[in-house]
């Protein structure tokens, strides 16, 4: 909605999109729960946004002197009739604005920042939980972002193929850090967020419907996410809890999802990069193919490759998890040790996990220490439940 508001005002005026949006919403909200949710939600919505917009260019006295000339409107009654919500508007809009907002007019990061929070709706906490910064230092940073897009004059408009390969990359890192915060979310007191997860699967799928953005890393990038959703309904209990890849009920795969990954990943293979995507949509796949008894040993190939490309903490505490299971715990606690990334939770867990069946004193220790460095409500009574087991309490 946003996204197509503002190919009309143009993104120097983007506020007033996000407030005619955030409006609509709340008309929505007020009527709803009087009237009840209509036949068709979103056409409603779509409505009531388009009348905002009307009403909003006849009646503000700014539209007369600023924005007329910018959106090359006729008259009053001409104002409201290219608010056009048809699915091809709002997904061009869409594609559109992803590539308006990852600028290089900011820094990468404030690119990243800036996309999560207009085109995917983050808060301003989540961003600097995703960066792992203070909530009041990203707030500024998002500030400065939009004023440098605001000064440099840029429109929403179709972009030539030079400036989309200049942004994709960008573009696929805010998606993925999107599905990231949705997959394992560190807000919210909620581990999954299955709303961020599809809305990262929706606009990769943009993606893959423009000839210019269907590149292999794209396709890559999205068979990643369907592995990976496939799985969402195992990873967690009745009570909200984690479970661990080894006791999850595979009945609840969603095998409809793994086939297109499947599709996806085929269609990645048509050219010859090899991308971080490539490699973590390799090791999804790998997790699904359950009847393979060599898939630890594919698993940890790919993840030895992704360290090389693109290093990071998670990716070595998950090729560490993997060495585990094919040379098993004792070799893995040196692997792992020699990480010695004290100051992260997911350290500590990981070797909790393998010092469970070799010293129980040391795997508490190890899982208290992750509980204290977790802000996740939920993972920490998951891993105080752990600790009890291991103690021989069953009480939760």
């Amino acid at each position: 909605m946003t996204a197509v508001l503002c190919s009309r005002f143009g993104l120097q005026h983007i506020e007033v999109a996000e407030d005619i949006a955030s409006d609509t919403f709340l008309k929505a909200s007020e009527n709803w729960a009087i009237d009840g949710v209509p036949e068709n939600p979103e056409a409603w919505l779509y409505a009531v946004a388009k009348n905002k917009a009307r009403d909003y260019l006849k009646r503000i006295a700014f539209f007369e002197t600023e924005v007329r000339e910018t959106v090359k409107l006729k008259g009053p009654d001409d104002a409201g009739q290219d608010f056009d919500f048809d699915d091809q508007t709002i997904s061009d809009s869409q594609l559109a604005m992803i590539f308006a907002v990852c600028n290089s007019v900011n820094s990468v990061e404030s690119q990243i920042c800036l996309a999560l929070q207009i085109l995917c709706g983050f808060s301003v906490e989540e961003i600097a939980n995703a960066f792992l910064t203070k909530t009041e230092t990203m707030k500024k940073r998002l500030q400065r972002a939009r004023t440098n897009l605001r000064n440099d004059s840029f429109q929403i408009k179709p972009l030539s193929e030079a400036e989309i390969k200049s942004r994709l990359d960008i573009v696929l890192k805010t998606l993925y850090l999107l599905f990231n915060e949705g997959y394992f979310s560190k807000t919210n007191n909620r581990l999954i967020r299955k709303e961020l997860c599809s809305e990262a699967v929706r606009l990769a799928l943009i993606l893959t419907e423009n000839s210019l953005t269907d590149t292999s890393q794209t396709n890559a990038l999205l068979a990643l996410m369907c592995f990976q959703s496939s799985r969402l309904d195992a990873r967690i209990d009745g009570s909200g809890e984690t479970v661990l890849f080894d006791k999850q009920d595979k009945s609840l795969w969603d095998r409809s999802l793994i086939e297109r990954a499947n599709y996806y990943l085929v269609s990645a293979t048509n050219g010859n990069e090899i991308s971080k995507y490539h490699l973590e949509a390799g090791i999804a796949y790998w997790h699904t193919a359950s009847a393979d008894e060599n898939k630890w040993q594919h698993i940890l190939q790919l993840y030895n490759q992704l360290i090389l490309i693109e290093y990071s903490p998670v990716a070595a505490l998950n090729r560490t998890f993997a060495f585990a299971k094919v040379y098993g715990h004792e070799k893995a606690i040196v692997e792992a040790e020699k990480l010695n990334l004290t100051g992260n939770n997911h350290y500590h867990e990981l070797l909790g996990y393998l010092y469970a069946d070799i010293n129980i004193e040391k795997a508490v220790n190890q899982y208290e220490q992750a509980i204290r460095l977790t802000k996740s409500k939920m993972e920490k009574q998951t891993l105080q439940k752990e600790i009890n087991r291991l103690k021989g309490d069953n009480r939760i």
